[in-house]
């Protein structure tokens, strides 16, 4: 059963590799942008103004993806004050529990925002004029990405045979 939870860990530090970069490759443009915005207004004689525009989508994009990093690591907000004061093993079906809890609201972010994407391209953007479905389409992409690391996380979790939960794990 161990091997389950280990294949599941290992799973979800890849998938988390790879967020991991794209939100540093959005931070990355995030930080050109904000430089090319403030060049744009103060040193450059040039009407640019697609820079503050794309400066919010890329920091809304960023957050939006590092949730499921949080996830990965069990690094997002809970309340562990009573959560350590269980056995491991209750520890351990307490976890599951609120992964379950976490992956349906995490999945009705990503039905719902769905339907937010399709919206949004009736809808365009201030300045640059560019359907808003585009910039939308961050929210169920992170749902998407959440409910995964979730599944993998609940998944060690419950065949892990220590009751060890994937936080307490060394990373693999």
């Amino acid at each position: 059963m161990d091997l389950y939870a280990t294949k599941a860990l290992s799973w979800s530090r890849r998938l988390n590799w790879f967020v991991e970069r794209l939100c540093v490759a959005l931070l990355i443009l995030l930080v050109l942008d904000v430089w090319l915005g403030v060049l744009v207004r103060y040193l450059l004689p040039l009407g640019w103004t697609f820079t503050e525009e794309l400066a919010r989508y890329l920091m809304i994009w960023m957050a939006l993806l590092a949730v499921s990093s949080g996830i990965s690591h069990r690094e997002h907000i809970g309340v562990l004050v009573i959560f350590e004061r269980f056995p491991p093993k209750a520890r351990k079906w307490l976890a599951v529990l609120f992964d379950l809890l976490a992956f349906l609201f995490f999945a009705m972010v990503f039905f719902y925002g769905l339907g937010f994407v399709e919206r949004g391209f009736s809808r365009f953007t201030m300045i640059a004029q560019i359907p808003k479905g585009w910039p939308f389409m961050g929210v169920p992409l992170a749902a998407a990405f959440a409910c995964v690391q979730l599944a993998l996380v609940a998944m060690h979790d419950f065949f892990s045979d220590d009751g060890v939960t994937a936080a307490e794990r060394v990373e693999i």
